[in-house]
């Protein structure tokens, strides 16, 4: 007969975080455990800011290698321009 066995024990409920924040406590000290969770919660931000500038490369290499060139409509843009100003000043000469 085959038993599964969890990877993972289960999430702490109430008097294991109790036993959890004061092993905390004994250890860091009551005064560094707000600097502590400052500096996780930095780290997160940090870390949440790299990942989404990373999503945003490979989301911009994925249009580029679908073919969409910003670059090319740019142009265009430009030469319609360009030829619209010729046309006014040909107009009004």
């Amino acid at each position: 007969m085959l038993t599964t066995v969890p990877l993972f024990g289960a999430i702490p409920g109430g008097p294991e975080m109790l036993i959890i924040l004061l092993v905390l406590v004994l250890l860091f000290g009551a005064n560094k455990i707000p600097k502590l969770a400052r500096s996780t919660g930095q780290a997160m931000g940090e870390f949440k800011k790299g990942r989404e500038e990373i999503e945003d490369e490979l989301q911009d290499m994925q249009e580029g290698a679908t073919g969409v060139d910003d670059t090319a409509d740019e142009a265009s843009a430009a030469d319609a321009a360009d030829d619209t100003e010729s046309t006014t000043e040909t107009e009004s000469a």
